[in-house]
């Protein structure tokens, strides 16, 4: 029983030496857009900064920093 607590940790443990296929400097290249959730990211941003300057809900979203939005 222990001989094989042995081998089963040790391949456990060589399972954590090996590299991953896609660097992260590479998943950038490989993001499929279908995967966004909008169609237009910028269009979003815009109207989610027309949102929190209106309802002075600013910092409550995705988005940081404070004020009036009216820079």
């Amino acid at each position: 029983m222990r001989p094989l607590f042995i081998i089963l940790s040790l391949l456990w443990l060589a399972g954590c030496s090996i590299e991953p296929w896609v660097k992260p400097y590479e998943r950038a290249h490989l993001a499929d857009p279908i995967m966004s959730f909008s169609r237009d990211p910028v269009a979003d941003s815009y109207i989610n900064h027309v949102h929190e300057a209106r309802e002075g809900a600013r910092g409550a979203g995705v988005a940081s920093g404070g004020g009036c939005g009216c820079n």
